[in-house]
């Protein structure tokens, strides 16, 4: 069975940026290893990862909804290469067919949008502890977040087990196979 990674980040995220290389990169990576990427359809790390599972000759299926009345949300992006688009009628909709699709979630840098992605995806990690989905969290500044959590928040025991923090491609596509093969 292809096993397929969900791909959350930053939509405002320019071709240049480290972090889209980084999205890019690892998401070719993940395509070559046989993985389909999964992502929002829109752009920024979205598109950096719908880019290179194309350039790694693999899948992409994109999760979207046409908002309207909702200026600051950035929708699909024609420009983002899907093999398929599944369109969803609202963000929370979205937000819960992105998970219910993957079977690892790989969240970089991003803003409010991620952050709610982030918060969901941890969430359903602790409560399904033991069976969860693999939580990869790309950057190291992770760890300085997780810990103030940790550290201010009532964090339960098994909610610091049920992620890893990586800071390099090769890191990522190395957690994420070993994590599925550990579930």
């Amino acid at each position: 069975m292809v096993k397929k990674v969900t791909i959350f980040g930053f939509a405002d995220a320019s071709v240049e940026s480290r972090e889209y290389k980084q999205a890019y990169e690892t998401a070719k990576l993940l395509a070559e290893a046989g993985f389909v990427i999964v992502d929002g359809g829109g752009p920024g790390i979205m598109a950096a990862a719908s880019r290179g599972a194309k350039a790694g000759k693999g899948q992409t299926i994109g999760v979207t909804f046409y908002p309207k009345n909702m200026a600051n949300f950035e929708g699909r992006d024609l420009a983002n290469p899907l093999d398929k688009e599944i369109k969803t009628g609202n963000y929370l909709e979205r937000t819960l067919k992105l998970l219910e699709l993957g079977d690892a979630y790989l969240i970089f840098n991003g803003g409010t949008g991620t952050v709610s992605e982030f918060g969901m995806a941890w969430g359903l990690a602790r409560l399904h502890f033991g069976h969860h989905r693999p939580l990869v969290l790309f950057g190291q500044w992770w760890q300085e977040i997780m810990n103030t959590f940790a550290k201010n928040m009532h964090i339960r025991p098994e909610a610091e087990k049920v992620y890893r923090v990586v800071s390099t491609p090769n890191a990522a596509v190395g957690a994420v196979k070993e994590l599925l093969s550990a579930g």
